[in-house]
This record gives structure tokens, C-alpha cells and sequence, in this order.
């Protein structure tokens, strides 16, 4: 492990400081210096060189209750592919241990979660720092008594007992730690909306049962090698809701205020270079595709927090930086969380009003850039001799200021109307359907009568193709195509999805098919384009030359593509196709997404 850099008194509260500076003595002494007991981390008793497996956690979460039991409630809310229980630790002061009393009460609900990626694993260690602290009184005094904090110590369970020294080989520290991804191998933080693994269902249904007004989701970055500790991304702030984009601007400046007092050097964007290993290339600001959790958040009004400590910093200085973090968000919640929760409600409102609406469905960086001071070390780009690319080194005695471009003025990408009314998926697709807007608590009716003929918008693609290789288990969909008028026979059992309801960008994000993380988009209606039936060469070729003699205008037509498009006139498979799609033979249903869009309600509705 690289050697961990000097540890500075002003950058710690006493007691973490006190542990640090007992890293290397015997387990013994560190006891004694730092007064370790019952709810302390193996983190804490080795001057955080390592962190604890999981049954720590499950002992710690006892542990809390058993001394806090007014004020601390542990819980379980799923259970992994391997059997272990999901663990989670309900902290408030204010009583409001019951997610319908919290709301009836209007007490601001803040997630905080660790380990979704179980290698970065800072969150769980300074989650119970944290903990103790709060309830002791000596950090966030008086927070508990504003805001109920549900905290997540490991949502990667079975990833965090894939335990081993080289899980993260771009980190520094600590010395064993867990895997990224689950036992099925899923990636937690590219599951928020199609929700296929175990974890992230139990996240959903806890999620829905709390209705968090935040949430919080700790990881450490890797990549490049600079001054900067700590990042932070909060949506809505480019997107969403534009009155709680306000809020969530807010409520980030004010956690990166609190984390520069405590002498970090926070920033307010992903410190990714546009061009990989490359600092010159500089920064884009952007928002996630609502797979992720920041990204989803804003789908259901609420904010969200993505908590990025540096690799590269030495493990004890993670663990600190990401304690402060959540010390602050607690403040700022205790602070601010009821005014904002009223903000997040009346957003929920304005949702329902969405119909008929020009609605963001992705986004990305403007043209405009700015220059910004980035503290980086000296660096040399020169040919590797081992792999033979360009490599970057870094030197990190030598601290530099880089003048680097930011584009971190976000426009939306692609864009969709809402419907004046909502989507209707008929039956035969509803079992495909109703499962993601299951998980997502989205309102819908079932239809009990058939509709000859509903008025509808269907979206036939123009072309439809999916992906080479698959991502996380899915063979990803690209379509494009439009929206027109075309009315359809529905018969009983399909699903009426409303937009009127507070959930309504995550409907758009579902069942908008060209949506970068919908229902089609993640493969889940491809068979949907899959062409089934085909015509014989020996049969097209008698047809066409009938449909030919039987209309002047297709044999214009034909022989203006012929002599306009080379490619088409060389191949005679096209050829043949251009007469059987405008012959009766063909499947009228096929580039047809089965989900329909309404201007107006059903029957009944």
C-alpha cells in the first residue's frame, strides 16, 4: 500500500484525530487512547488501516439500539442472493420510528447509504463515526430532533464479503476491503430503474415507504491524481423540478461551504477528464441517466446526493472528510428540511400538471466553457514501454495549479412531450410492463372493457438496434421513430398509466421509448422488434412484378429509388423488401412499441 500522507490537527475533530495518531500501535493501545467500547469500528481500533466484515455491522446496529433506544431503531429491510439480511439503522429523536408518522408530521426523512459499490467503503466506517458522534451530541447537536436519518451502513452486502487486498488497486487503503458488484454481478448504481436485482427492489420498497426528501450515497472516485478530496453532485440542480433545482443548488454550496471550513478542497462536479488520462482535456458537468441514484432522485422530486472522496487519499482521510459530510447534511437538513420538504410537495404538485409539457429526458454539457484553477500535481505525458500508449505521471511532491476548461453549463439532449393524458400498454405487454412501475410505486389502472379503436399516438420505429454486447445481463435497445396519430383496437386488461400524478418525469423515463433508461431502452420489449415473418424470394419477385403492372405510381416510385440510391439498386434483397411492405402479406405490427400514447383518458378513468 502507498504510504499514507502526514495527517494534519486541523483537519480532524478530536476523537478521529486521536485514532489516527494511534495507527500504528498494537490494538491494545489504541484501545486504551482513544476509549473504544461496544459501538466502536474495527476501523476505529486500527487507527482505520482496516475495516470490518459484515457481521460487525449487524453487531454494531444492536448495539446502537441497545444503547439508544429511544432513539435508534435497527432494522433489516431485504434479504441478499446469499442469504444475508439488508441492514439499516433508524435514527431520530422526535420519535417518528414509523414512516406514516413521519409524514403525517412533516419530519424531513434523509437516506444516507455506503458500500452500493462495497470497495469504497467509507461510508459505512464514517456513517458510524458519525453516528456515535450525533447521538452523543458532540457533533450536529439537536439535528436528531429535526429529521429522521435512515442509514444504510453496506447496501452491496454480498459484494462487501467478497472481501480481499487487491478489490481496489487504485486505492489507498484500507488494507482489505469488498467488490463492486453484487453476487449476481450487477452494478447497484446502474440498477435505480430497471430494478433487476434483489438489493435494488428492497431499496425501492424502502424507498417508498419512507419517501426520503434526500438521499445521500457515499463512494470514493479513482482516476487521476490531484489536490481535491472530496466532490459533490446534487440533483435536481440542473434538472428536474425548476423551483427545487433552487433547493438543491442550496442545499450542495452549503455542504461544500461546511466542507471547506473543516479544510477540505471540495468541488461541485464529477472530476472526470473528458478525454480519459488526460488532464489538459479539463471537465464536463452533466446529470446521470436516472440508472444511477443522484440521477434518480430528481425523477421523484426528491434530491440527491452523490458523495465522491479521492482514492487517493489515505484511508483515515476519507473516512474523516466523508463523517463531515454527513455531519453537515444532517445540519443542513435539521436547518432547512422542513422548509425544503414543503418545497419537494409542492413540486410533487406541479408534476401532476406536466401534461402536454416539453419534458427533458436527457442531458448533456453546452458549448460554452470557462477556465478554472484545478490543484493537480506536476504530471509528464510520455510513451509507456510496457503497454506502448501515451500514459500520464504524476509526481505528487510537487503540488501545481492547472488552468483547466469546465463546461458545466448543462442543456437538455433529448427531449420528449408529455401526453395530455398518459400511456396505455395493452394486455398482452402489461405483464412486461407493470412490474418497473410496480417498483416505483407509479400509479396505473387496469382496464376492465376492451376499446375498439382508442384514440391513439403509436411510435413505429424507423429503426431499432440493439447492442453487441450485453450491460448488466440487458441487450440494450437504441430506436428511433415518432409519435403519430394512429387509433388502435385495446382489448381489456391493458394498463392506463396516467402523467397526472407526482410521478410523472419517471413515467416519461419509463415509457418514453428513446429515453436513455426506459423500459425499451434496457431491453426489456426487444422481442417487441424482432421480425417474425418473411416472404419467399421466389414469391416477392412474382408479387412485385404484379404490383408494378397494378400501379403507375409504385413503378415510378420504384424506379426513381433505383436510379436515386446505389446502394439500394445493388442490392436486390432491398429490392425485393420495397414491394413486400407494401404488400397485405406484411406484419403491420412489426417496429410497432407496444405501449400507446392518449390525449385523452379511457373510459371510465
Amino acid at each position: 500500500m502507498p504510504r499514507p500522507a502526514r495527517l494534519s490537527a486541523r483537519l480532524f475533530p478530536a476523537g478521529l484525530l486521536a485514532v489516527a495518531a494511534a495507527a500504528s500501535l498494537p490494538a491494545p493501545a489504541v484501545a486504551s487512547a482513544t476509549g473504544v467500547n461496544a459501538i466502536s469500528t474495527v476501523a476505529e481500533r486500527s487507527g482505520f488501516e482496516r475495516t470490518g466484515r459484515y457481521d460487525e455491522v449487524t453487531a454494531l446496529a444492536a448495539a446502537f439500539q441497545a444503547r439508544y433506544p429511544g432513539r435508534v431503531s435497527a432494522r433489516s429491510f431485504g434479504t441478499t442472493p446469499e442469504g444475508r439480511p439488508m441492514q439499516l439503522l433508524v435514527v431520530t429523536g422526535t420519535g417518528a420510528f414509523d414512516p406514516a408518522e413521519a409524514r403525517q408530521r412533516g419530519i424531513p426523512v434523509v437516506l444516507i447509504q455506503g458500500g452500493i459499490h462495497a470497495g469504497e467503503i467509507d461510508g459505512k466506517d464514517a456513517g458510524f463515526l458519525a453516528l456515535r458522534e450525533v447521538l452523543e451530541g458532540t457533533a450536529a447537536p439537536g439535528a436528531l430532533d429535526k429529521v429522521v436519518w435512515l442509514f444504510v451502513p453496506v447496501f452491496n452486502v454480498d459484494g462487501h464479503e467478497r472481501f480481499g487486498a487487491w478489490n481496489r488497486p487504485n486505492q489507498r487503503g484500507p488494507v482489505e476491503m469488498g467488490w463492486r458488484t453484487t453476487a449476481q454481478n450487477f452494478n447497484l448504481n446502474r440498477d435505480y430503474v430497471k430494478a433487476d436485482s434483489a438489493e435494488m427492489k428492497a431499496m425501492l420498497r424502502l424507498v417508498q415507504q419512507w419517501d426520503p426528501l434526500a438521499m445521500v450515497d457515499l463512494h470514493a472516485t479513482d482516476g487521476a491524481q490531484f489536490e481535491h478530496d472530496i466532490s459533490f453532485q446534487v440533483e435536481p440542480l440542473h434538472a428536474g423540478d425548476a423551483a427545487l433545482r433552487k433547493v438543491g443548488r442550496q442545499w450542495r454550496d452549503a455542504v461544500i461551504a461546511d466542507a471547506a471550513r473543516q479544510g477540505s478542497s471540495p468541488l461541485g462536479f464529477y472530476p472526470s477528464f473528458v478525454v480519459e488520462d488526460d488532464p489538459a482535456s479539463g471537465f464536463e458537468d452533466g446529470v446521470a441517466p436516472p440508472r444511477f441514484s443522484h440521477g434518480y432522485f430528481l425523477l421523484r422530486n426528491r434530491l440527491g446526493m452523490l458523495v465522491e472522496t479521492h482514492s487517493w487519499k489515505p484511508y483515515p482521510e476519507r473516512v474523516r472528510i466523508t463523517r463531515n459530510a454527513i455531519v453537515s447534511v444532517l445540519e443542513q437538513m435539521a436547518r432547512h428540511g422542513t422548509a425544503w420538504r414543503r418545497a419537494a410537495d409542492e413540486a410533487d404538485a406541479r408534476a401532476t400538471r406536466l401534461a402536454g409539457a416539453q419534458e427533458p429526458l436527457a442531458w448533456k454539457a453546452g458549448d460554452h466553457v470557462r477556465t478554472i484553477d484545478f490543484r493537480g500535481y506536476a504530471y509528464t505525458r510520455t510513451p509507456s514501454d510496457v503497454s506502448g500508449a501515451l500514459m500520464t505521471r504524476y509526481d505528487e511532491t510537487s503540488p501545481q495549479v492547472w488552468r483547466l476548461p469546465l463546461r458545466d453549463q448543462v442543456v437538455p439532449a433529448l427531449t420528449a412531450t408529455a401526453p395530455q393524458a398518459g400511456y396505455l400498454v395493452p394486455p398482452a405487454w402489461a405483464p412486461l410492463v407493470q412490474p418497473a412501475l410496480e417498483a416505483h410505486g407509479i400509479l396505473f389502472r387496469r382496464l376492465d372493457d376492451a376499446w375498439p379503436q382508442a384514440p391513439a399516438q403509436a411510435f413505429r420505429a424507423t429503426e431499432a438496434k440493439t447492442d453487441a454486447v450485453s450491460t448488466e445481463g440487458r441487450q440494450r435497445l437504441a430506436v428511433e421513430g415518432e409519435w403519430k396519430r394512429e387509433p388502435r383496437d385495446v382489448g381489456a386488461g391493458a394498463l392506463y398509466v396516467p402523467v397526472a400524478q407526482p410521478l410523472a418525469r419517471l413515467v416519461l423515463a419509463l415509457l418514453e421509448p428513446r429515453a436513455p433508461d426506459s423500459v425499451a431502452a434496457w431491453g426489456g420489449l426487444n422481442i417487441a422488434f424482432e421480425r417474425k415473418e418473411y416472404m419467399e424470394d421466389y414469391v416477392a419477385e412474382d408479387v412485385a412484378r404484379q404490383m408494378l403492372a397494378a400501379d403507375p405510381a409504385l413503378r415510378d416510385e420504384f424506379q426513381r429509388r433505383v436510379a436515386a440510391d446505389p446502394a439500394f439498386a445493388a442490392d436486390p434483397a432491398a429490392r425485393l423488401d420495397f414491394f413486400y411492405r407494401r404488400h397485405p402479406a406484411w406484419d403491420e405490427r412489426y417496429g410497432l412499441y407496444p405501449v400507446l400514447r392518449l390525449d385523452q383518458p379511457p373510459p371510465g378513468t
